[in-house]
């Protein structure tokens, strides 16, 4: 538990899409769900909204309904949206129920491709989730907001709301968890977001190259803006990865700041963990031993000392898998074990279930994602590869330390602000770094990795022991927020 707040504590309220434990389709939902209560284990008063998912399971949840509604004027009808709350002793959840717009099977789309009146569900939900801060009387201090699923919000603050007795003066933050994702959709659906075009839609608002963009109006209009690390912070900036907004973080680049991700540290934690075979920690790492040979038995490996490499990911361009297969057959030639776990793009998922045969005994790829799994191949590898084309944050790594499986990336994100590359002359670091993004970079690191691993033994433990001391839990981040909270604050103030 942290140490609590200085200063009276901040009334505030985060909105998000999605948050464990309610629904998920992503990392976002492990931020909205540990973030609350870290906040609040530093003295904050912290309420979360979310939209009322066909997911969000209402019996095992304790859901239960205000008996309030707000209602929304969409274009030329008026839509409601019944209020619910959950509690779990640390913070509230409230739901905005609309059946019309979220009771459906998925929480974004189908396979077939985005629900084509996204844009209209989530303008709905965040006019809703304002109202219902109007109707419940919360009077927060700030608001937080997470990707263009809620970017309106600040939109609606300053142009809808600014004289708002309730809500006129209250503060705004945006965090960008992935640049990539910013809610592009066709300037004919404008009149759902009730603002006004001639104000709004043009280059200094929300138009952008004839489309509306709605993480651009977040950031436009956020008091402070964060993202996920502070490398990624600076890396969103420049053209090349800046998805055509670089320009416009540069002008907001005095209010745009990296805060990492945190890791869940009771979930997370290989002394305590119940889903891995054998516990273990930086003072006795037998139980790794243990949890290797048992990982090996389970996936019909080979028994042996040899490195395991694993690698658990969404197989996406992004997650640079298309590196590991390109040089697999060479990679494979060493005396190692290879295992993957994950599900994505159905051309890596055509490719992993190939691996398997190709190189029988040795490799095991598994398509699909098997949280339980997860755990049990963190536990037992050895290297653990992050090869990244762009990673905001990464919490992958962050697990991978904390379970003494050295981390192998490629140094962008937050993979760069977590992973130090091993120097044998200092004896410091606490994994293996490569900086070009090419099939040549990452092999060659993994052999130097592998060479460190066998000849070095008494450096290898005292590398993995360094990463498993490491402290990657979520008091460190909400300090961080805190400060960006006050700052905002005094932002929207002037």
């Amino acid at each position: 538990m942290g140490e609590p707040a200085k200063g009276p504590p901040l009334n505030i309220v985060i909105v998000s899409s999605e948050a464990v434990p309610y629904a998920k389709t992503g990392g976002l939902a492990d931020v909205a769900g540990a973030l609350p209560t870290a906040l609040a284990e530093i003295g904050h008063n912290v309420s979360l909204f979310i939209p009322f998912y066909k997911a969000v399971d209402k019996k095992a949840h304790s859901v239960k309904s205000l008996g309030k509604s707000v209602s929304i004027p969409v274009s030329a009808r008026i839509e409601t949206g019944a209020l619910y709350r959950a509690g779990n002793g640390v913070y509230d959840t409230y739901f905005i129920e609309n059946k019309g717009y979220f009771d459906r099977a998925e929480l974004y789309n189908t396979v077939k491709g985005d629900y084509s009146d996204n844009i209209e569900r989530f303008a709905f939900f965040n006019l809703a989730v304002l109202e219902a801060i109007r109707k419940l009387d919360m009077k927060p201090d700030l608001i937080h907001v997470n990707d263009w699923q809620t970017s309106l919000i600040p939109v609606y603050l300053k142009a809808r709301y600014r004289n708002d007795p309730a809500l006129g003066s209250v503060a705004s933050l945006l965090t960008i968890h992935n640049l990539g994702y910013q809610g592009r959709f066709d300037a004919s659906q404008w009149h759902l977001l009730g603002l006004k075009w001639d104000e709004l839609y043009n280059v200094a608002g929300l138009e952008y190259f004839g489309q509306i963009n709605l993480l651009k109006g977040g950031i436009l209009f956020a008091d402070m803006i964060s993202t996920v690390s502070e490398t990624y912070a600076q890396e969103i900036q420049r053209p090349d990865q800046g998805a055509g907004l670089d320009g416009l973080l540069r002008g907001r680049s005095s209010n745009l700041f990296g805060v990492l991700n945190g890791i869940d540290d009771k979930e997370w934690n290989p002394a305590i963990d119940p889903l891995i075979t054998a516990r273990y920690s930086d003072k006795d790492l037998g139980g790794k031993k243990i949890c290797k040979e048992k990982l090996l038995e389970e996936l019909k490996l080979a028994p042996g000392p040899q490195p395991v490499l694993a690698m658990v990911t969404r197989l996406t361009g992004q997650k640079g898998i298309d590196l590991l297969l390109g040089c697999l057959d060479r990679l494979m030639r060493q005396d190692i074990k290879l295992v993957i776990l994950g599900s994505g793009q159905r051309k890596y998922e055509k490719a992993l279930r190939k691996i398997g045969s190709r190189y029988p005994g040795k490799a095991s790829a598994r398509v699909g994602f098997d949280s339980n799994l997860s755990h049990r191949i963190i536990a037992g590898s050895d290297i653990f590869l992050m090869p990244s084309r762009y990673e905001p944050c990464g919490l992958t790594q962050m697990y991978s330390l904390a379970y003494g499986a050295a981390p192998l990336v490629r140094a962008t994100g937050g993979l760069n602000d977590t992973v130090t590359g091993f120097d044998p002359k200092t004896d410091s670091g606490n994994g293996f770094e490569f900086k070009e993004y090419t099939q040549d970079a990452l092999y060659r690191k993994i052999c130097e990795a592998i060479d460190y691993f066998n000849g070095r033994p008494e450096q290898w433990v005292k590398l993995i022991k360094r990463g498993m001391r490491e402290n990657h839990s979520w008091a460190a981040s909400a300090r961080k927020y805190e400060k960006l909270y006050k700052r905002a604050i005094g932002q929207a103030g002037k």
